[in-house]
């Protein structure tokens, strides 16, 4: 084990050592160096600590379900801010946590409730939710920071305008932050509600963000080493489509800001916009990309289709969150030539598990990844790591530098991260097979695996098999109850634009690819299938279009 890192005291290392470098920059709109952007953090972390907020129980002390440390939550799209709350926030020794925007005032209520934030930074376009919100929820002394964002909306009863409450104070912050301190990353809520995974710092430096020396397959031994190795990069420029309420890429811009890169948002980030992004890619030389599978995908596809550009500076798109089919990677390859394609698979519990990469058709055939040396595969009854080549299905695992647990909830973070072997892992319910000692095929989540007729069927794997059908923009499949069968496969599709596709054909497409029993029983065709900002199935939405809706077609 090397030396561990804080993110704040990381950043104020970077602002050091190169403060005239870019750090952040909105297109067409501002620029900050790594100077500015600290200062404003700084700033940000002072108002926290006047407001009595830091760290009020060392880790020492703890059970992996609790936190000593005061939460701000982050009501935010993305933008410069959202960063400045992360950073200003761990400068403090308080916790920031992620807030999906799409959330109505019942489900934020909750998600306020299970964390008790002492502090919100949110945009001004959510104020209306968040008052409604909060008129239930016990408030104690809490602070509001309001950023316009141009909505028009005034400023909350006891809100402070966020740049101006910058302004009042000094960039200077007391606090001594620590490897120990936490990150806080709430999960989807997609197919339940939403839990607050607690990591140190230090541990998901290393897992999640692979802040790591890459070239020599260790951790850093010091920060100064790490700082040199700085100095010998070029600095990349990164862009993230996905929401910043997303892990991965959170992970991306903070290994990003925490690496002297810059960090690149389009114009709007309100919505994800393929044209915006296509047009700061050109404009900035945006170096790495990051997406969420098949739906924003087939939207960049679309709009180099509609209007190519030349993104010769485009090296690297990565993939996280959601899976990418292979016709859509090897058209992006076409689409920009010179781009490698690299998808991940992981989990908010377990950082990066492993990788898939591709540079041409062979590689975005793949649908194995190269694991991660800390990921494993655990038996069926959680008791043993698999061997390579073991036929069983296993549960995809992490060891090593995992989370402490999940955010107030003893049993659940006990469920979750079990002692195997005598060694605790992560296990937050990813079912995969460890087919060599380098390569694991994931076949889906264990919540979303539907029972039928005795047979364990991946809902992931046949989604995969659906939008092979060229007429399908979109689809999600679920489990509905079944008297026949227990349970039975229902896909819920939409199609492409002035398309009016047929579901035999679709039905026929599966049966080229899977077996019948995993083929879908109905299909329900929507306008939209519904997902998360981050663009991952909203699943309880497909039950919910499952049960109610008449199918289009039965097998």
């Amino acid at each position: 084990m090397g030396t561990e890192f804080n993110f704040g005291t990381l950043l104020e290392a970077v602002a050091d050592a190169f403060p005239d470098r870019l750090a952040v920059v909105q297109h067409g709109q501002g620029r900050l160096s790594y100077r500015d952007f600290v200062d404003r953090s700084r700033r940000l972390g002072r108002l926290l600590a006047d407001h009595g907020m830091g760290c009020f129980s060392e880790r020492s002390v703890l059970a992996g379900h609790q936190a000593g440390q005061d939460r701000m939550a982050q009501y935010l799209h993305n933008g410069p801010e959202y960063l400045e709350g992360l950073i200003g926030s761990y400068l403090a020794r308080a916790a920031p946590f992620n807030v999906n925007y799409r959330y109505g005032a019942e489900e934020l209520r909750y998600l306020l409730a299970d964390a008790q934030p002492r502090a919100i930074q949110f945009h001004g376009a959510f104020a209306p939710v968040l008052a409604e919100a909060l008129a239930t929820v016990a408030q104690r002394d809490l602070l509001m920071l309001q950023v316009d964002d141009g909505s028009g909306h005034a400023l909350l009863p006891g809100a402070l305008d966020y740049e101006d409450a910058l302004a009042s104070v000094e960039p200077s912050v007391d606090a001594r932050p620590d490897p120990d301190d936490l990150y806080l990353l709430y999960t989807g809520g997609t197919t339940g509600s939403p839990k607050g995974v607690l990591w140190r710092q230090a541990d998901a430096a290393v897992t999640a963000l692979g802040l790591v020396n890459g070239s020599e397959a260790r951790e850093w031994e010091s920060l100064q080493e790490f700082i040199a190795s700085r100095r010998r990069t070029v600095p990349a420029k990164f862009l993230t489509c996905a929401p910043l309420i997303h892990g991965a890429a959170q992970w991306g811009v903070l290994r990003a800001l925490c690496e002297a890169d810059t960090v690149v948002f389009p114009a709007d980030t309100r919505v994800f916009d393929a044209a915006q992004v296509c047009d700061a890619l050109l404009s900035e030389s945006v170096s790495r990309l990051s997406i969420v599978g098949d739906p924003f995908a087939r939207k960049l596809i679309e709009e180099l289709d509609r209007r190519p550009r030349d993104l010769a500076s485009l090296r690297l798109l990565i993939s996280g969150g959601a899976p990418l089919q292979p016709e859509y990677k090897k058209r992006l390859l076409t689409l920009v030539p010179g781009l490698s394609i690299l998808e991940a698979i992981g989990a908010s519990e377990t950082g990066v598990q492993g990788r898939a990469a591709a540079a041409d058709a062979v590689g975005a055939d793949k649908r194995t990844f190269r694991r991660e040396s800390a990921t494993v595969v655990v038996s069926e009854d959680r008791s043993r790591f698999l061997s390579a080549g073991h036929p069983g299905i296993g549960w995809l695992a992490s060891r090593g530098r995992v989370p402490l647990g999940y955010l107030g909830d003893e049993h659940k973070t006990r469920d979750a991260f079990p002692i195997v072997d005598g060694e605790r892992v992560s296990l937050p319910g990813d079912r995969a097979r460890l087919l060599t000692n380098d390569t694991v095929e994931l076949l889906g989540r264990d919540s979303t695996t539907i029972n039928s007729g005795g047979e364990k069927i991946f809902a992931e794997e046949v989604e995969a098999a659906v939008k092979m059908h060229p007429d399908v923009a979109d689809a999600v499949v679920c489990g509905r109850p079944s008297a026949q069968w227990g349970s039975e496969v229902v896909a819920i599709l939409a199609w492409l634009p002035d398309v009016s596709g047929d579901t035999r054909s679709v039905l026929a497409t599966c049966a080229r690819q899977l077996a019948r029993y995993k083929l879908p029983k109905a299909f329900i065709v929507v306008d939209q299938v519904e997902r998360s900002p981050s663009g991952k199935p909203d699943y309880r939405w497909a039950l919910d279009q499952a049960v109610k809706r008449s199918p289009i077609a039965d097998q």
